[in-house]
């Protein structure tokens, strides 16, 4: 339990950290900047503490989580559906200018790769060495840094990703891996942007 507390409190300071990349401002150097952050430090420090790769979520999904996650993807197209009633959501999303549908599935691929980042950090790292000591903490103790994470962006942000990170974590405890929670996140961000970039065209109605 020591141990896993030590790690959780050693990798709080990256996700302030994390906020200021010296690379430069646009989606895809951001992203460059959360490999080293959020993956590559945590790797080694985990490396450092003698964790093995399932000790941090780093392994293929057991146990049954297809149904959940088949649920709660169509849960996260409902939410999309509302979230574009939402101005400021559909002017915020997506994060990335594009120029035809190439355009797009290449900044979809760079958020993949933001989104892959943060769900190895917060649902793998900060969850997985705790679990054993107690789950529940284990969970609590990552989404509050996760919601303080989407401080900056639209209003909503902050309270859907707390209620979201609860929701990610308890899926990736299930499967005691963070994939499950990688592929939820990053489907429906893709779906939410489709979204969004239909109701700027007026294809569909907000």
């Amino acid at each position: 339990m020591r141990k896993g507390l030590l790690f959780y409190t050693l990798l709080l300071p990256l996700v302030y950290i994390a906020r200021f990349s010296p690379f430069g401002h646009s989606l895809f150097r951001w992203s460059l900047w959360l490999l080293l952050i959020y993956t590559v430090l945590p790797l080694l420090l985990a490396w450092a503490f003698g964790f093995s790769k399932e000790d941090v979520g780093l392994s293929t999904p057991r146990g049954d989580v297809l149904r959940p996650l088949s649920l709660l993807l169509l849960l996260a197209f409902l939410l999309s559906i509302a979230g574009t009633r939402v101005p400021s959501m559909v002017s915020y999303y997506p994060r990335f200018s594009f120029s035809g549908v190439p355009g797009f599935i290449a900044g979809e691929l760079v958020m993949g790769l933001i989104m892959l980042t943060h769900e190895l950090f917060f649902r793998g790292f900060m969850t997985f060495p705790l679990v054993r000591w107690n789950w529940k903490a284990a969970v609590l103790l990552q989404d509050i840094p996760y919601a303080l994470a989407h401080l900056g962006k639209p209003g909503l942000e902050v309270p859907y990703s707390f209620l979201a990170g609860i929701v990610f974590d308890w899926l990736d405890v299930r499967g005691r891996s963070f994939i499950p929670s990688f592929v939820l996140h990053w489907t429906g961000s893709v779906v939410f942007d489709v979204l969004c970039v239909l109701v700027k065209a007026g294809v569909l109605s907000a």
